[in-house]
């Protein structure tokens, strides 16, 4: 469900942009991504081509701008005093993006064609929707001087496992963020019992 929309305008254009948003989501999880077209989006969301035109090239482009929207609000866990809880409750929140909202199904679907579409790909990489997500939660949670790796490695690092098991058609109920949590904040931070003191935060079980 797309929740906020990216740029300024009228009333009634916003209203169109959001309308687009909505049924690029909704193409994609009944009908896939191949069969989905601009003129079917515009159809569904009521409104002409010309209008879906203004602001979008590629129906990638509208599903990756839906997708985004609503990742950054799927994926925000609220703050917590212990780093491994709150990293959890990022994975957590992950893993359910990935496996049963429609923005993750649509998500997935762009990370399918840009591995022969190039133009995808170079959209996708444009707009690192999970990454962004990820170096937030981490950058709150660990100060930089617990981190011993660069972010954005680290966001590979806590996102990769998760991205990896789920794309490869592994059962996600089988995953175990807590252990996933462990072994990130092991290799991540400054020293291996930097969060491990009596306060309990290196304990993840």
């Amino acid at each position: 469900m797309v929740t906020e929309h990216g740029r300024i305008g009228r009333p009634r254009s916003e209203e169109a942009r959001t309308a687009v948003l909505h049924a690029v989501d909704d193409l994609v999880v009944e009908l896939g991504y191949g069969a989905v077209t601009l003129k079917g989006i515009a159809e569904r969301a009521g409104v002409s081509r010309q209008t879906v035109y203004r602001w979008w090239s590629t129906k990638a482009e509208i599903l990756l701008e839906a997708s985004a929207i609503d990742a950054r609000h799927e994926l925000q866990v609220p703050p917590s005093d212990d780093p491994s809880d709150e990293l959890v409750g990022y994975l957590d929140a992950l893993i359910r993006f990935l496996t049963i909202s429609d923005a993750g199904a649509a998500y997935r679907a762009l990370i399918g064609e840009a591995q022969h579409d190039k133009a995808v790909g170079e959209l996708l990489a444009g707009e690192d929707v999970l990454g962004d997500s990820a170096a937030l939660v981490i950058e709150r949670a660990l100060s930089e001087t617990d981190l011993r790796v660069p972010v954005a490695q680290a966001t590979a690092l806590l996102v990769g496992p998760v991205f990896f098991w789920v794309l490869s058609g592994r059962d996600p109920h089988d995953l175990d963020a807590r252990g996933l949590v462990r072994e990130f904040l092991h290799v991540v931070t400054s020293s291996s019992a930097g969060l491990s003191s009596n306060d309990g935060r290196r304990d993840c079980h």
